[in-house]
């Protein structure tokens, strides 16, 4: 018998997709911009939606793949962005905040808030992402800035704590706004990063990190390969950049990579097994367009050897901006949700 694979609505513009697969609409936000996905005990999509100070649910009973309504689950937060499960617990990352919540599955009802801990709010970068690993929360905090030194030492950093929130602590820094992480099967922590603003359209690149404990990622004072940054003032830190981590792979210059996701789905060849899959959510502040699309990293061992395109087509001839890719997710079947924070939809890709 032909197993039959949902592909959605039909998109109202073309992308173009790595052969043998089909992407469609699972759900239409209607002015809402959905940015961390995650899925609930049953399976049921979740999305967070910053814009309209959100959390909403997604179910999809008749497995058609596409969300039969929006149920608004938590409202009137502060720029909600990380959502993750555990067990009956909804973790939500707002701004300045980590919040937790009873949770049942069966009338998608988040209570008994409670606030873990309190975050670094405003300033350049906004959002906060949540990961649960081995009974450990983690929690990224982008800088306040474009280049400075920070006050505050959750910023530019990776936070780890229990999942009650205590014991929180820097598990790594320098990384100046890894919005996405990822954890391999080994439970190491893979990141994507935003390099800094206004060297011109080739530097700095942006990265993917293999994030580690108690390691420097740079931020503020050096970029890609250990390369000191000669417009931001070191100080006494002339050989900083000899103790920090550079990354696994280096990225074009402002293409903002966002989601990451590593291929362990069935629906894909043999050959994709534990690549990377990564969001470049695109530029803003460079001469030409770039970005706009989602890629295929190839990963050997510790290593990435090299990028292609797997769905691109959010910018139409180089100038008009479609849509901007944020989060990847499977789910237990392997098929692949994006959210796309312009377009306001959440898609559904799955082999042809």
């Amino acid at each position: 018998m032909r197993q039959f694979l949902p592909q959605g609505q039909e998109l109202s513009y073309p992308l173009t997709i790595a052969k043998g697969f089909g992407i469609g609409v699972f759900a239409d936000l209607k002015g809402g911009m959905p940015r961390v996905l995650a899925f609930d005990p049953n399976g049921v999509l979740f999305a967070s939606v910053p814009n309209k100070g959100k959390v909403v649910a997604l179910p999809d009973k008749e497995r058609d793949g596409s969300a039969d309504q929006t149920i608004e689950v938590l409202s009137g937060l502060n720029q909600p962005h990380g959502i993750t499960f555990d067990a009956d617990k909804l973790y939500v990352a707002e701004s300045d905040k980590v919040v937790r919540y009873s949770y049942d599955p069966n009338s998608f009802s988040a209570t008994n808030r409670e606030v873990l801990f309190s975050l670094p709010g405003g300033g350049r970068h906004t959002t906060r992402t949540i990961r649960i690993w081995a009974d450990k929360l983690y929690t990224s905090v982008g800088s306040s800035c474009d280049t400075c030194i920070e006050d505050n030492s959750y910023r530019a950093s990776v936070l780890v704590s229990d999942l009650n929130g205590s014991g929180l602590r820097v598990f790594a820094k320098g990384l100046r706004n890894t919005v996405f992480f990822t954890f391999d099967n080994q439970g190491r922590i893979w990141g994507t990063d935003m390099g800094r603003d206004f060297l011109g359209d080739n530097l700095p690149p942006d990265d993917v990190n293999l994030i580690e404990d108690g390691k420097d990622y740079g931020w503020p004072y050096c970029y890609g390969q250990k390369v000191r940054d000669s417009k931001f003032k070191p100080g006494e830190k002339l050989s900083y950049c000899t103790d920090t981590v550079p990354p696994k792979f280096e990225l074009p210059a402002h293409v903002a990579p966002l989601g990451i996701a590593f291929i362990e789905s069935a629906l894909f060849p043999p050959g994709d097994q534990g690549s990377l899959l990564v969001a470049l959510h695109g530029s803003w502040n460079s001469s030409t367009p770039v970005g706009y699309k989602i890629v295929k990293l190839s990963v050997f061992a510790d290593d990435i050897g090299g990028m292609t395109d797997f769905v691109s087509g959010f910018l139409l001839d180089g100038k008009e901006v479609l849509g901007r890719p944020v989060d990847l997710i499977f789910n237990q079947q392997g098929l692949l949700f994006i959210s796309d924070d312009k377009a306001g939809l959440i898609y559904i890709l799955s082999k042809n």
